[in-house]
């Protein structure tokens, strides 16, 4: 199993049923975590028209043309990389957030000693997938 399934199966057991993320049937955790973490940048269609764009001091990018900018092809690990900001990628050139730190709190230990980690990128994971779905 690679680190992309563990996460995203660690994520959903983990939180099913838990009111932090609690969700209509049609919408995913991925596209959940992108409403609670994404849109008031990039906008709720991920078009970077966010009710917080005017106020950037960069232009908050289109999400929906991530891979139409290479060659068809989603970067899966790239924006994972991107979304989790705390391997030295930095999204936009450092004003976005470093979800990886911001996500990892919210696991408080009680997973075991590896367990916030594993959230983590369980969270980030299902974001990135979310961003593959609505591409363009």
């Amino acid at each position: 199993m690679n680190l992309r399934t563990l996460g995203i199966t660690v994520t959903y057991v983990m939180f099913a049923g838990s009111a932090a993320f609690a969700q209509t049937p049609a919408m995913s955790e991925g596209q959940s975590q992108y409403q609670t973490a994404c849109a008031m940048c990039h906008g709720n269609s991920g078009l970077g028209d966010g009710v917080l764009a005017p106020l950037m001091n960069v232009n908050v990018p289109d999400l929906t043309t991530i891979s139409a900018k290479n060659d068809g092809e989603f970067p899966w690990l790239d924006m994972f990389h991107i979304v989790d900001g705390r391997t030295g990628v930095r999204g936009h050139g450092g004003p976005m957030p470093v979800w990886g730190e911001m996500f990892s709190p919210e696991a408080d230990g009680s997973f075991g000693p590896y367990g916030a980690e594993v959230i983590t990128r369980g969270r980030v994971a299902v974001l990135v997938d979310y961003l593959e779905s609505i591409q363009e």
